[in-house]
């Protein structure tokens, strides 16, 4: 039997340690490109978070005090399972999430990387010791927070569930997933898959697909501390207010546009194909898709004939059928979004030099050249394959641009003067700095994360995890008990 023999999973969620029906019935998993129904998921309802969560609950503290190396030696074995069945996992990617091989073979490299990541985790050092005043022992350990919470996206569905489920399960919590229901297989069931083949103990992971209400039912529960949260600004800012509410701590990986700044020493043939990466990947729909492209006056009109040729050359259609270079946005509402934020710009005077039409979900590769900043496709996150290119001047003027977004998630500089991108970057708010590449890129190991409307600072990946998915606690001792005056 396969990893994702749909025998295990259809019509049924991970929760309880089994699969199990739930209370919102049941889903079809469609394939975006084509209409075809893939199978039925379980869609949980807000009484299985509750039900999840007195599992989870039940089932952690013995988690937490298993031998760290038995909790890191499961972490691997799951890193194990998953590098061997990419295949029929990246096969669900591309049919589900409509990914183009080389993007569904990317995400599952990245996701085995954060899960063996994440086993070096038990391991690490998880203290330290403090300097005192008093005659005691002073010292500060990480305890874990008992239940994460996990919501994640559609459109990298593995590594935006397991960068925080893997840590999470590493340092000692047990875990409830709410992945979209739109890429619930490769997102959640597949996960699911892989933990339940490990190893790992029962009522640890709960892997509960459903809307709005279900995730309110995550975010609201006293049972659950800690929220991870990645999704677009607008849903973030909802689930950051919630939890304030109920005082939790809340991770927020939101939107971005982020911006891609050419300076006019930059080689414009290697710059245009990094811009064409940047923005057309996976149709557009990755928080830190190059939204923005600012070029230098005197490079800015070879620059967007340049990104105009690459863009009306690159193959789109059905990532399953054949080798193309984009596949179709998730669903008919995306769709109409950045058609219309293409169409309003287009009407406030940008010039489309390539694309602007679609073909069902099927849109293309598009580049709007004399755009301004008021511009709906410039001022907005469009989350599809829309490049919009403003020309500056001056460095300043760059600096100005770039930073007069509400966001600060990811920036890419190009240049050859290396040292005067490092200068520039630093004008510019952002959680992330590339010089002389686009603005996507993931790394395991690294600080991942946003500024302003983009989230709330770097934490995911490597010691970062240690702070998002753990508790500070200070701990004295004393050899005899303290003499007081009273």
């Amino acid at each position: 039997m396969s990893l994702l023999d749909k025998s295990v999973w259809q019509g049924r969620a991970y929760t309880g340690g089994g699969w199990s029906q739930v209370g919102g019935g049941e889903a079809a998993v469609r394939e975006p490109a084509t209409g075809a129904e893939l199978g039925r998921v379980g869609i949980a309802a807000a009484a299985d978070v509750a039900e999840a969560v007195r599992s989870a609950a039940a089932a952690q503290p013995a988690w937490a005090a298993m031998p760290h190396t038995q909790r890191a030696a499961i972490l691997r074995k799951a890193g194990d399972i998953w590098l061997a069945n990419a295949a029929e996992i990246e096969e669900w990617s591309i049919r589900e999430g409509g990914k183009i091989p080389p993007a569904a073979q990317f995400e599952t490299h990245v996701a085995t990387e954060e899960v063996y990541e994440a086993a070096t985790l038990p391991t690490r050092p998880y203290g330290e010791l403090l300097p005192s005043e008093s005659p005691h022992l002073s010292f500060v350990e990480r305890v874990p927070v008992g239940i994460v919470g996990v919501i994640a996206p559609f459109n990298f569905p593995q590594i935006l569930a397991i960068r925080s489920v893997a840590p999470a399960l590493a340092l000692g919590n047990a875990v409830i997933l709410k992945p979209d229901p739109r890429t619930a297989v490769c997102g959640g069931v597949a996960i699911a898959r892989v933990f339940e083949e490990a190893g790992l103990p029962p009522g640890l992971l709960h892997v509960l697909p459903g809307g709005p209400e279900v995730g309110e039912a995550l975010v609201t529960d006293p049972g659950v501390p800690v929220i991870s949260f990645t999704g677009s600004t607008a849903v973030g800012r909802r689930v950051g207010a919630l939890g304030g509410q109920h005082l939790k701590r809340v991770h927020l990986e939101l939107g971005g546009n982020s911006a891609l700044i050419v300076l006019d020493d930059a080689d414009l043939d290697a710059a245009a194909s990094a811009g064409a990466w940047g923005s057309f990947l996976h149709q557009g729909q990755i928080c830190m898709t190059t939204g923005r492209h600012l070029v230098q006056d005197s490079v800015y009109d070879e620059y967007v004939a340049k990104l105009a040729e690459k863009a009306s050359h690159l193959p789109v259609g059905d990532p399953a059928s054949g080798q193309v270079a984009l596949g179709p946005i998730i669903d008919e509402r995306q769709r109409d979004k950045v058609h219309a934020l293409v169409t309003g710009s287009v009407d406030a005077g940008a010039r489309l030099a390539a694309g602007g039409t679609f073909n069902g979900l099927f849109y293309s590769p598009t580049v709007l050249a004399d755009v301004a900043p008021a511009m709906p496709a410039y001022a907005n996150e469009v989350f599809g394959p829309v490049a919009p290119v403003v020309r500056f001047s001056t460095l300043d003027e760059a600096a100005k641009l770039a930073g007069e977004s509400e966001y600060g998630l990811s920036l890419g500089i190009l240049t050859r003067d290396v040292m005067r991108g490092l200068e520039l970057a630093r004008k510019i708010p952002t959680g992330i700095v590339h010089i002389n590449d686009q603005t996507v890129d993931d790394a395991p190991n690294t600080p991942f994360g946003g500024i302003r409307a983009s989230g709330t600072g770097a934490r995911f990946g490597g010691s970062a995890n240690l702070d998002a998915f753990t508790d500070t606690r200070w701990v004295t001792v004393r050899a005899e008990i303290a003499p007081y005056p009273f």
